[in-house]
């Protein structure tokens, strides 16, 4: 297994090294993204930031970071990925992390651009500022389709949304012990209100590449 990169620069010039006929995406406009793309050559996929629509060609799936959904939203509008998203969230594995799970939710309570393509309800900021992050171990039997171990997952919840509703088709993948969700999935869709990518576990990140190897790869 490779190290995880200790920087951005450092990551794109490994990314280069990764032999893969699966390539994943992470949606690069702004927020946390290496992280993700380190994890992700971790579990041995290839790795291309987003930021214009031509990027999406050839990707089997796309991850949508942590950082601020507002800020998110209006450079996605800027750069003309609203419809392109939402088309290839259609056919392709898409997953949202913190922000992200916002960004691909149907109402976040406020008036800010949202792909929508998830049916899920979500409060933001819902654990309150940043001393209020906090750490905790989740049961998330669905992880056992990429191991066979039922370990908890350890998640990290910084600034992190609640997920208040989830309707169907889609479904809660976790709750905290209280109840209140944390993660849902809906198909090949995908989202988290904590953050796996901030871990040495890479359960979650297979366990999309898992889905992504499921959808067709939309044509360059």
């Amino acid at each position: 297994m490779p190290e995880v990169v200790p920087n951005p620069e450092a990551l794109r010039a490994y990314a280069q090294q990764v032999h893969s006929d699966l390539t994943i995406g992470v949606l690069a406009l702004q927020g946390s993204y290496w992280e993700h793309e380190a994890m992700l050559l971790r579990v041995g996929v290839g790795v291309r930031e987003v930021r214009l629509p031509e990027d999406l060609d050839g990707l089997a799936g796309l991850i949508i970071p942590g950082g601020e959904s507002t800020t998110m939203g209006k450079l996605a509008v800027e750069f003309g990925l609203m419809e392109p998203l939402r088309a290839f969230a259609q056919e392709h594995a898409m997953w949202g992390t913190c922000a992200g799970a916002i960004f691909m939710s149907k109402d976040a309570r406020r008036q800010q651009p949202l792909l929508g393509v998830m049916n899920i309800e979500v409060e933001r900021n819902a654990f309150g500022r940043q001393v209020d992050s906090f750490e905790i171990d989740l049961d998330i039997p669905a992880l056992t389709a990429v191991d066979p171990d039922p370990r908890p997952f350890h998640a990290i919840f910084i600034r992190a949304p609640l997920i208040e509703a989830v309707h169907p088709p889609a479904e809660v993948l976790a709750r905290l012990p209280d109840g209140r969700i944390v993660a849902a999935q809906q198909g090949h869709l995908l989202a988290t209100a904590f953050h796996p990518e901030l871990t040495d576990d890479e359960r979650f990140h297979r366990y999309f590449v898992h889905l992504a190897q499921r959808a067709p790869v939309r044509a360059g």
